[in-house]
């Protein structure tokens, strides 16, 4: 298995945690209607040209719209699908592209102070409440009610472990990993707003690959959403080892790029 080929399993795994996988001739339907609002829990992931791409969106569209949902595409590999791009913009759809950076921890612990206002727990059932409210307060996780729901599925995953960082008592910080197989990512890592700047993520991240050598994990991954959250995982160790070149249709409601801009 190649590496894109042991992201895209890391990947597909993680996304159906959530949602429901439906494989098609031309890529994959991901679906969750009780999540309408969640993207990546409903969209359609096409990274080689369809031999109908008319047919597709089409079908794409029937299928999400029957569920109260925006029809969405993820494109990988977009280099092969200018074609079929063009069509979607042809159908009404709006087209975003971005870089995906994609990071690889290289097994060393950078070293960081200990910090006598920091704890770090894992989540259970007795500060569930507690890493919720962290999350609840992140405007890119999608809100409250996105994140509540979505915080459950995954709390009641053994595939997940979550963990929330207090300050001085306060739950400020939360972050999750996520393991298949001898594969782990790092998810969720956030901090509100009135804690940013303290170093809490280089905490967190530490704990966490520390629970990755514990597990005996030979890869942890981590996908930056944007090139100054890159920057910050670089300086624990997280090293970019290639850029995917990625694309996201809609056909309304909000950009990705929307998102990411308020993290």
């Amino acid at each position: 298995m190649n590496l894109l080929e042991q992201i895209e399993e890391l990947d597909f795994e993680l996304l159906q945690s959530f949602s429901k996988k439906q494989d098609q001739p031309w890529g994959v339907l991901f679906s969750n209607p009780d999540q309408p609002d969640y993207y990546d829990a409903n969209h359609a992931y096409v990274n080689r040209p369809p031999d109908e791409p008319g047919h597709v969106i089409s079908e794409v569209v029937s299928f999400y719209r029957a569920s109260g949902i925006t029809p969405r595409f993820y494109l990988g590999n977009i280099e092969s699908l200018t074609s079929f791009i063009e069509t979607l913009k042809e159908s009404g759809f709006q087209i975003e592209q971005f870089s995906q950076p994609i990071q690889l921890w290289n097994q060393q612990l950078a070293p960081i102070p200990v910090n006598e206002h920091i704890v770090i727990e894992k989540v259970t059932a007795l500060n569930y409440d507690e890493a919720l409210s962290v999350e609840c307060q992140i405007e890119e996780f999608g809100g409250k009610t996105v994140r509540e729901k979505a915080f459950e599925t995954e709390f009641n995953d053994s595939r997940y472990r979550h963990y929330v960082l207090k300050y001085d008592g306060v739950p400020c910080s939360s972050a999750c990993l996520f393991a298949h197989g001898n594969q782990g990512r790092v998810e969720s890592v956030a901090t509100i707003e009135a804690y940013r700047g303290k170093g809490l993520i280089g905490a967190l991240l530490e704990y966490i690959q520390k629970e990755a050598q514990t597990m005996q994990l030979k890869k942890l991954w981590v996908h930056p959403i944007n090139e100054r959250v890159e920057k910050v995982y670089a300086r624990y160790g997280f090293k970019t080892i290639l850029t995917l070149q990625t694309c996201h249709a809609f056909l309304d409601g909000k950009s990705i790029k929307e998102v990411q801009a308020r993290s």
